[in-house]
This record gives structure tokens, C-alpha cells and sequence, in this order.
């Protein structure tokens, strides 16, 4: 990302000098950043993605296994990423506000208790208040983020291709220092040497002119009041609207405005209302859980500490991403091992031996050991091992992989959703819920799984050492 300062003289020399009292400018990038949160958070809790996440994600074989049945306490768990999403977007609405609107309205000024006080079950209060809609007309308002963050996003990319010119000509222009003048007599392509350094001024009047275009059309030219104004009615829709998804399963939500009886003629664009009748929650209801990985906080709304997960889960141990990269490297082991086990084809010896060796380099001490022993075991039993014994290997770990393999994949994709890359930095679609990945995965059942997959696989693979080496190899 281009550096604050340099962003801040870019401003300035774009400007003429003259520095713009209405407009973002440089926290723009912060602004559009939230903005792709709460669009993000708006289209995963449409009806469809509520109904995926219901009936597919939280149900999956994987989760199932490694997690947890409970559907109440997954539910809990799935309200509480989406809501610890929405604090942040909160926070920098509070910021923008607070910092850049102290004599605005309430809404902007004291954001922070506003959003407080809709947690602990004001919404339909403040829906009510005048001037203080923010049910009426939410899905406009998310596609006007939609357009900022999009501009945003270009602009972003263009300050950093206007930077790489720059770094150019300074480098050019040493090089010119350095090397001196030409001399007459050695000058006769002097204009083909010219010729570089002219397109590369021409390239930065363009790029320059480009950058001050999107300036004028993105989020660095909005006045703050108007965007802090924007976020923060968003950020009251979506917390009305996880209410609506979750408040018939997940305790401590606050009631949203139709709770009351009226029409769901505020549900977000294209969500048609609530997925589940409303029903009053005691604030002591219990959360059943089938394995002992957290203590449930019920009479409170859902919140990032609910999140943090045990020293027994994989998550705990931060080995989530470790393990998941282990995984989908089996995965692509196992294709390429697939068709020389069926004698479908010949597998490329180089190519499956060095997948082989980085899968290996990639293991814990502990599963390392732990797949030592138990082939250990497995050659005690068995001197040799043959087609038959190999093809029961390898279908066993099919078996295994057809539901650690996608929560391996999820665990992949949530932390890439989470890098702060230019590709995910204003990325708008439905992420990936973290409680679909490793991340609340019990460790010790992950790492057996694991085991049993690496087992498998290690015996296709002495089956296939087996069957290349030559005749009278041993003797």
C-alpha cells in the first residue's frame, strides 16, 4: 500500500498545494476497507447464505466430526465472527465520525454509545426516533458502498502503478547524475537513448491525470459527515438484520424493529425478511454442548471474546493453517498417486517424489512421530505390501479426505479473506465462517485424522517403490 506520507503529498502536489477540507482524502482507504466489510456482512446474511450456513455449512460431515453436533452452540459461534465483523466497521465509523464530525448529529458524534445501546436491545427504539431511520432505504445505501468501494479500489490500484513510475524516474534521473553528459562525438543515438526517459514522462503525466480523476470520483473526495453517515446507519441494518437471522437460536441479540408485528419492508435488498419466527429468548437459556471446547456466556449478546478458542482445539494451538496446508498437500499427493496405484497410468517419478519430500518437511515433530510409529506397526504386520492392500490404503484415505479435505480448503480461504493483500483488502463477497474451518476443531481428533491419512499414503506409496524397483533389486 502507498506510504500515509507520501499519500499525503501526493494530495498536496495534485492539488496545486491546496489541501481538501471536504473531502476523505487519505482516510478513504480506511472508509472504503469498512465499507467492504459491512457490504461483505450484508450479503452473507441474505437468505440463501443464512440457509447455506444452516443447512450445509454447521451440518458438514467434518464439523460433525471435529467440532461439534450442537447446531445451538454452532449457530452461536457463527453469530459471534459476523458480529466481531461488524464491531470493526463499527469502530471505524465511530472514528470517522467522532474525529472528522465532533458538531454533527448524535448518530456521528457519540456513534460508539449509539451502537452500544442497539446492542443491548434499543434498535426498534432508535428506528423509531426521527431523523434517525436506518431501516428505510438500506439496500440504496449498500449499493452506494458498493460503487465507493469499487472506485476506492481503483483508485488504490492506480496510486500504486503512479508510485512505481515515480520510483522510475527517480532512478532514471540518478543514473543521469551519475553517468554525466554525453559527450558530442559519442551522441549519435542520443535521441534513441532520450526516447525511454520521454515515454516515461509522458506515462506519468497520464498516470497522474488518472489518479486525479479517480480522486474526484471515489471515496477520497466525500465529505466525511456524509460517509460516516452512510457506515453508520449500514452497520445498524446489519446488526438488525443478524438479529433477524439469529435471534430465534442465539441468545442476547437485540429484537429488531418488525419484532413488533410491522412488515420486513427494511430487509436488506434482496433478503425477503426473517428466516425464523421471532421468539422471546430467556437471558438464562442454555447452550448444549457435545464437547466441552467453550464456556457459554448467555446472557450476553455474542461478542469477539466468545471467539477466542481453547488450548485443545487446533485454533488454540495455532496450527490451523499449518495443518490445513497439510491436508490439501495430501489431496494433491493423492491425485497424482491415484492413476500408477490403478495401473491407469505411470505417475512422473520426479514430480511425485518431490511432493513426497515437501509434504514430509512440512510435518509437526509430533505427527511426524506419530506416523513413524504407526508404520512401524503396519511393516511388523505386514513384510509386503501388495495391489490389493495398497487400493484399501488409498481408499481409506479418500474416505477421510472427503470431509477433512473441505474444512482444509476453508481454513485456506478464511485466512486469505483476512490478509490485508491488495487482492482481499476491499474484497465484497460472502466470507468464509470460521467455524467451518479447523479453527474450533478438537486437536486431538484433527491430528489422528491426519495420522490416518499420512498412513495411507505412505503405504501407496511403499507399494509403488514396490512395484518400480527392478527385478533382483534385493538380491
Amino acid at each position: 500500500m502507498p506510504g500515509s506520507s507520501w499519500l499525503a503529498g501526493l494530495r498536496s502536489r495534485l492539488s496545486g498545494g491546496r489541501e481538501r477540507e471536504d473531502g476523505l482524502g487519505i482516510l478513504a482507504f480506511e472508509a472504503a476497507a469498512a465499507m467492504s466489510r459491512l457490504v461483505s456482512l450484508h450479503r452473507s446474511l441474505s437468505d440463501a447464505e443464512v440457509r447455506r450456513l444452516r443447512g450445509d455449512a454447521l451440518r458438514a460431515e467434518g464439523v460433525a466430526r471435529l467440532t461439534s453436533t450442537d447446531q445451538s452452540l454452532l449457530l452461536r459461534l457463527a453469530c459471534g465472527e459476523l458480529v466481531a465483523d461488524l464491531d470493526r466497521a463499527a469502530g471505524t465509523a465511530s472514528r470517522l465520525g467522532h474525529a472528522r464530525c465532533p458538531d454533527g448529529e448524535p448518530l456521528l458524534r457519540d456513534f460508539d454509545r449509539v451502537y452500544a445501546e442497539a446492542k443491548r436491545g434499543s434498535l426498534a427504539r432508535l428506528d423509531a426516533t426521527a431523523g434517525f431511520s436506518f431501516s428505510r432505504g438500506a439496500g440504496k445505501r449498500f449499493r452506494e458502498m458498493e460503487r465507493h468501494v469499487a472506485a476506492t479500489a481503483k483508485l488504490y490500484a492506480e496510486m500504486d502503478s503512479l508510485t512505481e513510475l515515480e520510483s522510475s524516474e527517480r532512478r532514471m534521473e540518478q543514473w543521469r547524475q551519475h553517468s554525466g553528459p554525453i559527450i558530442p562525438a559519442q551522441s549519435a543515438n542520443s535521441k534513441r537513448q532520450q526516447e525511454p526517459s520521454e515515454k516515461l514522462v509522458r506515462e506519468l503525466r497520464l498516470q497522474r491525470h488518472k489518479v486525479r480523476r479517480l480522486m474526484e470520483g471515489s471515496l477520497w473526495s466525500v465529505a466525511p459527515r456524509k460517509a460516516a453517515k452512510l457506515m453508520a446507519k449500514s452497520v445498524l441494518a446489519v446488526l438488525a438484520r443478524i438479529s433477524v437471522a439469529f435471534g430465534a437460536s442465539v441468545p442476547g441479540l437485540p429484537l429488531p424493529p418488525l419484532a413488533a408485528g410491522r412488515q420486513a419492508s427494511w430487509a436488506l435488498g434482496h433478503s425477503s425478511g426473517p428466516l425464523h419466527r421471532l421468539t422471546a429468548t430467556p437471558a438464562d437459556a442454555a447452550i448444549r454442548h457435545s464437547a466441552p471446547i467453550f464456556r457459554p456466556k448467555d446472557a450476553a449478546m455474542p461478542a469477539s471474546e466468545s471467539l477466542k478458542p481453547a488450548a485443545t482445539t487446533v485454533g488454540g494451538s495455532g496450527m490451523e493453517l499449518l495443518y490445513a496446508n497439510v491436508i490439501v498437500s495430501a489431496e494433491t499427493l493423492l491425485k497424482a498417486l491415484r492413476p500408477a496405484i490403478r495401473n491407469e497410468e505411470v505417475a512422473q517419478d520426479g514430480l511425485e517424489l518431490s511432493m513426497r519430500d515437501e509434504l514430509y518437511k512440512m510435518l509437526p515433530v509430533t505427527i511426524r512421530a506419530a506416523v513413524k510409529a504407526k508404520l512401524r506397526e503396519r511393516r511388523r504386520e505386514q513384510r509386503q505390501m501388495d495391489e490389493e492392500a495398497a487400493a484399501a490404503a488409498m481408499d481409506a484415505v479418500e474416505r477421510v479426505l472427503r470431509w477433512l479435505g473441505p474444512m482444509a480448503r476453508d481454513t485456506q480461504r478464511w485466512h486469505d479473506e483476512r490478509s490485508m493483500e491488495r487482492g482481499q483488502r476491499f474484497s465484497m463477497r460472502p466470507r468464509a465462517p470460521m467455524v467451518q474451518t479447523l479453527h474450533f476443531a478438537d486437536r486431538r481428533k484433527a491430528e489422528a485424522a491426519i495420522v490416518e491419512v499420512l498412513v495411507g499414503l505412505s503405504c501407496a506409496c511403499w507399494y509403488d517403490d514396490e512395484r518400480r524397483r527392478p527385478a533382483g533389486w534385493d538380491e
